[in-house]
């Protein structure tokens, strides 16, 4: 008797297949799921801890066309937990290396490897998948993979999206003893915008308690890090990656701790501080990579009801986890094209619009760049036109725009010529 896998599932039909879920995809057909899943295409973004667990859950589920994608090299700390990779491949691409391993254990699957930033891709690259898999540990990179996909969605004259241009991104993450999974559906489902108020920023500390009172171990690293290593070597950048870097960063940061009598600096600390690493369980990658890559096949083979369309894991207080319907936001500027309004006093300076209202708000933009229909206010970049209109920063609305004008705003969040639609009407 032969032993039973995955596909004696595909060739049964069940209670609980994907037409009878809250959140239907298609109809489960026995006949011909196992080839679905054969010629499947499947992207995964990230091949670090959970990258890792993906790829070899996809291998052994069946897929035969995968493609990697990964900016890093590998470093010996990652070697406790991201397992498709040994000592000897210390200093390679994570990708390549990823790769290579899973195709030395199954010969019989394609996958291939990229190195590099996912914004560097064509929007061309990414329409040639069936489903995304981002193991991603940066909420940024998160917000241009989910804006880049909405924007892939073709729309109808009555709004209504054209399913075969819906590439579903199932998005995981972990932190510790938690983790989640979630289904996004472009134009469908809520997007990783709309529940960006639940990822708090990144925490910063004031630049006068590193320089002057440093009460925690993070203070004395940052001190070391932004403040020693310029004066120490003003021609050279720090090297996150370089063992030696770090080393010095650790000491310099140990001799302060022990001045101001701080305890509880080490290097890899160190490492998490400077890196804004987050430390990884590899049950939790485990889990989450399972339901993650659980949740790619049913999306592909119909064959069981999918996540709708959050999936929370905490691991932190049992073996415990719940799902949740997250919910779509009303003014979401990448699935819904909402146009951002704002009533502000006419004396309000365009430095003040950018900074309060665009960058320091529920948008969180990083680098915004506001033009009208017919000036430009503001450009980032290139430094020439940067140059040419810095000088509207100081100046008060009423002499930029009308009110009620409508502004439309770029930023690196949204991918190629994206942007966000701002109307201000003064009070």
């Amino acid at each position: 008797m032969s032993r039973p896998d995955f596909s004696t599932i595909l060739k049964r039909n069940g209670p609980f297949t994907s037409e009878t879920a809250a959140l239907p995809m298609g109809e489960h057909d026995p006949s011909t799921s196992e080839n679905t899943l054969m010629t499947a295409k499947i992207l995964v973004i990230g091949a670090g801890g959970l990258g890792c667990e993906i790829l070899k859950d996809l291998a052994m589920s069946g897929v035969r066309n995968i493609e990697v994608i990964d900016l890093d090299n590998i470093d010996v700390t990652n070697l406790n937990r991201q397992f498709l990779f040994r000592q000897k491949d210390v200093g390679g691409s994570k990708s390549k290396v990823a790769a290579e391993f899973i195709r030395q254990r199954c010969p019989w699957i394609s996958i291939k490897p990229h190195m590099g930033k996912i914004q560097d891709k064509p929007l061309d690259f990414y329409k040639g998948f069936n489903v995304i898999i981002s193991g991603l540990d940066n909420v940024e990179a998160r917000r241009w993979l989910n804006a880049m996909v909405v924007g892939l969605v073709e729309v109808d004259e009555d709004g209504d999206p054209d399913p075969s241009t819906i590439i579903p991104i199932i998005d995981g993450g972990t932190e510790g003893f938690r983790g989640q999974a979630r289904v996004i559906l472009p134009r469908i489902t809520s997007c990783f915008e709309c529940s960006l108020d639940s990822f708090p920023p990144q925490k910063t500390f004031p630049m006068c308690t590193i320089a002057e009172t440093p009460r925690l171990p993070e203070h004395c690293i940052s001190y070391a890090f932004m403040l020693e290593w310029p004066k120490q070597f003003p021609d050279k950048k720090l090297d996150k990656d370089s063992p030696d870097d770090m080393k010095w960063v650790y000491e310099c940061a140990f001799a302060r701790a022990e001045k101001y009598k701080i305890k509880g600096v080490t290097y890899m600390l160190t490492m998490g501080v400077v890196k804004n690493i987050i430390p990884a369980v590899a049950s939790t990658n485990a889990i989450i990579a399972a339901a993650c890559v659980s949740e790619a096949l049913k999306l592909i083979t119909f064959t069981s009801q999918t996540l709708n369309t959050y999936m929370m894991y905490m691991g932190g207080e049992g073996i415990y986890s719940h799902t949740f319907v997250y919910e779509q936001k009303e003014n979401c500027p990448v699935c819904t094209g909402a146009t951002k309004k704002l009533t502000l006093p006419s004396d309000t300076t365009l430095y003040e619009v950018i900074q309060n209202h665009l960058i320091n708000s529920d948008l969180r933009l990083k680098k915004p760049s506001i033009t009208s229909e017919s000036k430009t206010l503001y450009m980032q970049a290139p430094p020439a036109l940067q140059a040419m209109t810095k000088p509207n920063l100081d100046k008060e609305l009423k002499d930029l725009i009308e009110s009620g004008e409508e502004l439309s705003v770029t930023d690196p969040v949204f991918p190629g010529e994206k942007s966000l639609n701002l109307v201000i009407t003064f009070e």
